[in-house]
């Protein structure tokens, strides 16, 4: 049973909110907020509107008073907002003076923008940016901490599609995983920079473990309780980066190339992919097939269930690539925990590619390869990386090699959401969580960040990318690989790809069959929603597949 208690965690004598929200308001009065914003919710924002900093990325301006959830970023803005435009109200006095007040807005604003044109009148066309994402030494990544730096750092690269209304940017990072509020917040700052709104911006990692991991709910957790050391859990890089982010994307658009033609190519990868769950005769898992499987029984076992199609969607100008888009389903590790941030086998054949072929950005984005991994094809050995990666290489170029190409205009690009509320695991227990946090190593805050965010009513963007007859679905946490070829099987008159590893919140997003079968993914260590999420995901899915072709 998870804990009524509206007294969790007592609040410093300086700060007069906390992270947990039981502490602002209590069951009853969090619904009177949600039946009855204005007398409601908005008393709540309005009682702590002036105890924050809002414009340093939802950081407290005290690190011992963190933001409430229930109070959001976008409703503080839109409270300060308000409470500007009374005062100038009352000061213009007339309409003519709001009228005036209306027309300065929109001059500011195009002036923020650099002065680009409105983006229902800009041609089709297509910006791409390319930072560098690698920690610093003595930094915390994931696991290890940073002793080291290779040849090959990470990066954190993307594509805005602009001349589509509201620009659409897909963002790709070489981290473990980016959830709860970091990845609200990352859409956020893309979104400014880039001129649109959150909900037209996708972001995801590749899932590389000597990589950093953020969550910036959980980090705020931590802070609460006095924690000193915050570990992988430490934003302070990640905010470093969000603002060169920001910088490159804002540099990249006056740049941005003409869109004439699309395409989009498939080929199979070879002898990388495997399913990680080995089960008996009655279904049940004995074993994990880990990414490096050491174990040769394990690794002369069948493949298992996999989706071995990379696939390539690229953006044209006239007969110049852009930017290729690749699609492959499998985690990314052939070993790790070496101390130096690494791309592992997805990013060097990436790097391969860049090489083989110089002149667009290849942007390479992990499928549903949440029970997929490596493990029948590597050993952990240090020479197997080099072989993954050129033979993930390989496909990247077969497919790009197998590309149909096709003109293109705006009228045939759109961008879907639809929001779904995912069921939280059982085992998540709010003050069992709560506990933790003052325990040695912290507990589990970004469980607990996760429960929080679900309490108050969060939902989860599921996004679909159409391009002609062309989907791609962006899906959050690691997902099993059977929502994508159930996504595939779904519209076969279409070209269907996928992007997992969204929202890293989630956690494993396991079949509801999975979750009665046992296995590391859909343990408690592993899951943080219950089995009904098959039911959510599939039914945003085929929404998707089916609402996006009507919006063409």
């Amino acid at each position: 049973m998870r804990s009524q208690s509206s007294a969790l965690v007592d609040f410093p004598d300086q700060c007069d909110g906390g992270v947990i929200y039981e502490q602002i308001v209590r069951r009853e009065e969090l619904q009177k907020c949600r039946d009855s914003p204005r007398n409601g919710h908005n008393l709540i924002v309005s009682r702590y509107w002036a105890a924050y900093n809002y414009d340093s990325l939802r950081r407290p301006a005290s690190r011992s008073c963190p933001l409430p959830p229930i109070v959001k970023r976008a409703d503080l803005m839109m409270h300060s907002q308000s409470m500007h435009l009374r005062r100038r109200m009352m000061l213009l006095g007339s309409w003519f003076g709001f009228f005036s007040l209306l027309l300065s807005s929109a001059a500011t604003q195009a002036e923020d923008s650099g002065g680009a044109p409105h983006a229902a009148l800009r041609p089709l066309s297509l910006a791409t940016f390319d930072i560098d994402a690698t920690p610093p030494l003595g930094s915390m990544m994931a696991y290890d901490r940073v002793q080291g730096l290779g040849e090959l750092g990470l990066r954190c690269r993307g594509v805005v599609i602009l001349g589509v209304g509201e620009p659409i940017v897909l963002c790709a990072v070489d981290w473990i995983g980016i959830g709860n509020q970091s990845h609200d917040v990352f859409r956020e700052q893309i979104a400014k920079a880039a001129g649109t709104t959150p909900s037209r911006v996708a972001v995801h990692t590749l899932h590389q473990h000597d990589a950093p991991r953020c969550d910036f709910g959980a980090e705020s957790l931590l802070n609460q309780v006095g924690v000193s050391d915050l570990g992988a859990y430490d934003g302070t890089y990640a905010r470093e980066m969000l603002g060169r982010l920001g910088a490159a994307i804002q540099q990249a658009i006056p740049n941005a190339k003409p869109i004439t033609h699309a395409g989009f190519g498939t080929a199979d990868v070879k002898k990388v992919a495997s399913n990680r769950r080995i089960q008996d005769e009655s279904g049940q898992v004995v074993s994990t097939r880990y990414t490096a499987t050491r174990n040769a029984k394990l690794r002369a076992l069948p493949e298992g269930i996999i989706d071995a199609q990379l696939s390539s969607l690229s953006f044209w100008n006239n007969d110049t690539p852009l930017a290729v888009l690749s699609y492959y389903a499998c985690h990314p590790q052939s070993y790790y925990r070496t101390g130096i941030p690494s791309p592992d086998f997805p990013g060097i054949a990436r790097f391969i590619r860049s090489q083989d072929a110089p002149g667009p950005l290849y942007l390479h984005f992990n499928g549903a390869g949440g029970n997929i991994g490596a493990g029948k094809y590597n050993d952990g050995s240090k020479a197997n990386r080099l072989i993954l990666a050129q033979r993930v290489a390989d496909a990247m170029r077969e497919s790009f090699e197998n590309t149909s190409k096709f003109k293109i205009t705006a009228d045939e690009i759109a961008w879907t959401t639809v929001g779904v509320a995912m069921p939280v695991a059982t085992h998540l227990d709010r003050e069992t969580l709560t506990q933790g946090l003052s325990q040695p190593g912290g507990g589990h805050p970004n469980k607990l960040a996760w429960l929080l965010r679900c309490e108050m009513g969060h939902t989860v963007e599921l996004g679909c990318l159409a391009v002609g007859d062309t989907r791609v679905l962006h899906m959050p946490g690691e997902l099993f690989v059977e929502y994508q070829l159930a996504a595939k099987a779904m519209r076969p008159d279409l070209k269907v790809a996928m992007a997992a590893y969204g929202d890293y919140g989630p956690g494993y997003i396991g079949t509801a069959e999975a979750y009665g079968q046992g296995g590391y993914e859909t343990s408690e260590r592993a899951s943080n929603v219950a089995s009904q999420v098959e039911t959510v995901l599939m039914t945003g899915i085929k929404t998707l597949l089916e609402k996006t072709e009507s919006s063409k």
